[in-house]
């Protein structure tokens, strides 16, 4: 089974970026973010057309998440993060998909700091960990994917002083994923990919794509039991530098044998 993640940048404008990654790629599920479109201009039909069912949560300006599932529909679990009933940004989503628990996550940006808008990025993260320690213990694979909005150490930044004072690296939301994967989340992407930067997003500024001055903020993190069927982890870079993409490129992983467990259990039961 194959999962990706991929902060589309909006999703009507970059669609046929999308459908032609989609064609190629041919993942079994997919986590955007960053749609920039309301819920009634969701692109359903085009993607329908293309093989691949969808539930979604949009919201005009920067938010919105969106899981596809090929030849299938995905089931939702749940519409929005818990802890915080009066949030209003459409920034999480979750959804069984052929027996993997997806959650598809957009993490607040969080500049400019120090500020509101750093302050709500933190008090997200502590609801994103408090969230996924329930998620982490079910026995079904878990997979949480997305735009996390944090470059965890500085081997994922290319070598610069130009993002010191960003939210992206600032200590205390990195502190946040460091704890995150300390209730033994696997960091899929690194896991398989030790030595190398594996970046997921080139700004549009200062030719940042054909420096490769990149920055690796897109995740897939896995419970016990995904992580045990973690076949490959990789980055599409390639589709960044297409014209008229989005300045992040797809994550994926591989997970084998998820669909014949899933009926296993069904069967069991």
């Amino acid at each position: 089974m194959k999962i990706a993640t991929f902060n589309i940048n909006n999703v009507n404008r970059r669609l046929p970026n999308l459908l032609d990654w989609l064609r190629s790629a041919q993942p079994d599920a997919v986590c955007l973010q960053e749609l920039k479109a309301d819920d009634n201009q969701f692109p359903e039909k085009p993607l329908q057309d293309a093989g691949y069912h969808s539930v979604w949560r949009g919201q005009r300006t920067w938010n919105g998440v969106a899981i596809l599932a090929r030849d299938t529909s995905p089931i939702i679990t749940r519409r929005q993060l818990p802890g915080d009933g009066d949030d209003t940004q459409s920034r999480y989503i979750e959804a069984a998909v052929n027996g993997a628990l997806i959650a598809c996550i957009y993490l607040p940006n969080g500049n400019p700091q120090p500020g509101p808008k750093f302050d709500y990025k933190l008090a997200w993260f502590e609801r994103l960990i408090a969230h996924a320690k329930t998620l982490f213990a079910t026995n079904a694979p878990v997979v949480l994917a997305g735009d996390f909005n944090v470059v965890p150490t500085d081997f994922d930044i290319y070598p610069t002083k130009s993002w010191t004072n960003d939210a992206l690296v600032q200590p205390a939301p990195r502190a946040c994923f460091t704890r995150l994967l300390d209730q033994g989340w696997v960091d899929a992407i690194r896991t398989l990919h030790p030595t190398d930067p594996m970046f997921t997003f080139w700004d549009y500024k200062r030719e940042r794509w054909q420096r490769d001055a990149g920055l690796r903020l897109d995740h897939l993190l896995l419970n016990q039991t995904a992580a045990a069927m973690l076949v490959e982890a990789d980055v599409d870079r390639d589709v960044r530098g297409q014209e008229g993409a989005s300045d992040h490129a797809p994550a994926w992983i591989e997970l084998g044998n998820v669909a014949q467990r899933h009926h296993r259990g069904r069967r069991h039961k």
